[in-house]
């Protein structure tokens, strides 16, 4: 890629069309009445998508927008369409104008210039963001620099049985200590399974005295001598887990039906709100309920950005800004919903919106936004990668 200046980069995306900048909101708003925004979106959830169509039906009634989802599979078929739009020379007219996104994918549009914007934090409800304590400007390591809009949170949470583990703990030190103490009764999805790797990452930051590596790629210069307290860790926690380390659950569904059965105590989840679904649905006992660790625990983002060459930009934006006000992600953050984690911040609301968030029943075993604290985040993707692949051949064959 040729080197362009920064300040033309951003400037790039705006020339593709008629488009209006976010700046001008009254504006975006004239510009998009009567517009159709197609967004697509990730089309496997039943309750996701009836989320979306209630959405479609608030902007339409509100600004005059028309939303279609476009239901898709995988996101990278997004992706792929916009890409071959632009190579086509189709730099108006795109088929896509809102597009449910994050990680590579965003990586990957954002390098190749698919991406309208920066438009994120100039939309209204960009105030309302909780931009210190969520992971909302980087995205897996990517500087986001406004170019997607943040809607849903998930976080690390670990689930416990309070019938026989009575206390919280506070961080991977107590996880062991506890462990030890009672041999058997943890243990986590078998990496390179999603879950199984997000423990390995979690346990590594939180027993790091430093993270900055992390944020860069992994190489043979930094691994080894940041990974090793974890390793360390591992070592020693590995014979006090379930069957004794030689054998993990394949996936975090299986983590459930352990704690059922009672053969486990605690495990692993990436979803705050998945214990008190899971109790609702008769999958736990009504006893487990969830922690995160003092120091903080992982969490990511979802994200809504806009092609390049969309002609319902103002739509779109209007969308994403909809998406963060207080209505919609007080919606999606109720269980009988949908039960994502907010992007908001609980001190930026009014006090009736907050007084909304606080009434909210997100359930016996879910904890509150203040509960949650910090979401901290993602490293650099070739960190998990790696460690994977690392504990698979320490680790992966039993010992």
């Amino acid at each position: 890629m040729k080197s362009i200046a920064p300040a033309l980069i951003a400037l790039l995306p705006f020339a593709a069309g008629a488009q209006t900048a976010p700046e001008d909101w009254p504006a975006v708003l004239e510009a998009a009445k009567g517009q159709t925004v197609y967004w697509n979106a990730w089309g496997g959830s039943t309750t996701t998508n009836d989320f979306i169509a209630w959405v479609g039906e608030r902007v339409s009634e509100e600004y005059g927008v028309t939303l279609e989802h476009v239901k898709l599979t995988d996101t990278g078929e997004a992706v792929s369409r916009v890409l071959a739009e632009k190579q086509a020379g189709q730099d108006t007219d795109g088929a896509i104008d809102l597009i449910w996104i994050n990680g590579a994918n965003f990586a990957a549009m954002k390098d190749a210039e698919l991406l309208y914007g920066p438009f994120a934090e100039d939309l209204p409800n960009w105030d309302l963001v909780d931009v210190d304590g969520k992971t909302v400007r980087t995205d897996f390591t990517v500087p986001t620099d406004g170019y997607e809009s943040p809607w849903a949170m998930a976080q690390v949470v670990f689930m416990y049985d309070s019938a026989d583990l009575p206390d919280p703990l506070g961080s991977m030190e107590e996880i062991l200590t506890w462990s030890q103490e009672n041999p058997g009764r943890f243990t986590f999805p078998q990496p390179p399974d999603f879950l199984g790797t997000t423990f390995l990452k979690q346990a590594l930051i939180d027993l790091s005295e430093s993270t900055g590596a992390l944020a860069e790629p992994a190489t043979d210069a930094n691994y080894a001598e940041t990974t090793e307290p974890l390793w360390t860790f591992m070592e020693e926690l590995t014979p006090t887990l379930w069957r004794e380390g030689r054998a993990y659950p394949q996936t975090g569904p299986r983590q459930l039906q352990l704690i059922a059965d009672e053969e486990i105590d605690l495990a692993i989840s990436f979803s705050p709100g998945e214990a008190t679904a899971a109790i609702a649905n008769f999958q736990l006992p009504d006893t487990v309920r969830t922690f995160v660790l003092e120091g903080g625990t992982l969490g990511n983002a979802s994200f809504v950005a806009v092609p390049y060459n969309s002609d319902a930009t103002e739509g779109a934006m209007i969308v994403a800004n909809f998406l963060l006000s207080a209505e919609a992600q007080l919606r999606a953050q109720d269980p009988d919903i949908l039960g994502y984690g907010t992007v908001l911040s609980m001190d930026k609301l009014s006090a009736a919106d907050r007084n909304a968030f606080d009434a909210l029943d997100l359930g016996v075993a879910t904890l509150s936004p203040d509960e949650l604290g910090p979401a901290l985040p993602e490293p650099h993707p070739s960190w998990a990668e790696r460690i994977a692949a690392d504990w698979i051949k320490r680790y992966g064959s039993g010992r």
